[in-house]
């Protein structure tokens, strides 16, 4: 095969990956006058997402909230002006920190389950076996996982934020000589300086991680439904689902930043 032959077919390709989970995301949506049928398994998907992945994500969420202080502490203190470090803390974590770490948490624990989950169903055959039943896979398997990872990655997101300031506290009190109590009064003010109720900054990162919970989900259910092969095609689902979602956190990360920071003044 050419090289133009080549090019053309991994265009090709990618174009209908992302036009499939296009359509499964618009066939979702149509779905969900009828989620309160599947109650139960939205229950299930929230308590997988949501409490299996609590301990990850607060060991991470702290880590991270050390080390930014950490690197900004650094910086600060050759200019003097460490008093401002528990506002950078709070604000990066509650902007961009916090919705990343949980929605790379989310896609590596729970986006690469469920692609195991429906992929080992569509090889083996059950998600036919569900068509037949005239039971739509969509509204059956996909509905109750977008609505669970889109209610629980913003709540995760929020307890990321407080687990990762209060790691920053940590390092500003025992290496880098800042007073707890001025750590907390810069990030309490940082936190409730706006006229609104809460700053732009944690309102932007809550729809970052709405949208991060429903992309994971789409594409995760999307890499599973299309796996093909047996053993080997459940394992390459799994990894196009978490490589895709990454991705998809990074590019739409830095869109919503851009969208209200840039465009939207």
């Amino acid at each position: 095969m050419n090289p133009l032959a080549m090019l053309g077919r991994f265009a090709t390709t990618r174009a209908d990956s992302a036009g499939f989970v296009c359509d499964l995301l618009l066939r979702t949506a149509l779905y969900l006058p009828r989620l309160r049928r599947r109650f139960r398994f939205l229950l299930d998907t929230a308590f997988n997402a949501g409490v299996r992945s609590l301990p990850v994500t607060m060991v991470v969420a702290a880590f991270a909230g050390a080390i930014l202080a950490m690197q900004t502490g650094i910086e600060l203190r050759r200019f003097g002006d460490t008093a401002v470090l528990g506002t950078i803390t709070a604000l990066s974590m509650c902007r961009e920190m916090g919705p990343f770490i949980t929605g790379v948490i989310l896609a590596a624990t729970v986006g690469s389950s469920i692609a195991a989950e429906l992929g080992t169903m569509q090889v083996s055959d059950e998600i036919a076996a569900l068509e037949v039943m005239s039971v739509d896979p969509v509204d059956y398997l996909v509905l109750p996982r977008v609505v669970a990872l889109a209610i629980m990655c913003p709540l995760l997101t929020v307890l990321s934020d407080l687990i990762g300031i209060y790691g920053g506290s940590v390092i500003a009190e025992h290496n880098l000589g800042v007073s707890p109590t001025l750590y907390w009064i810069s990030a309490r003010e940082a936190l409730t300086s706006s006229g609104m109720l809460l700053p732009k900054e944690v309102y932007v990162g809550l729809l970052k991680a709405f949208v991060f919970g429903i992309a994971i989900a789409t594409v995760s259910c999307a890499a599973g439904l299309r796996a093909s092969g047996g053993a080997l095609g459940v394992g390459l689902a799994v990894q196009t689902a978490v490589r895709n979602s990454v991705i998809l956190i990074i590019v739409l990360g830095f869109i919503v930043t851009w969208f209200f920071y840039f465009l939207g003044g």
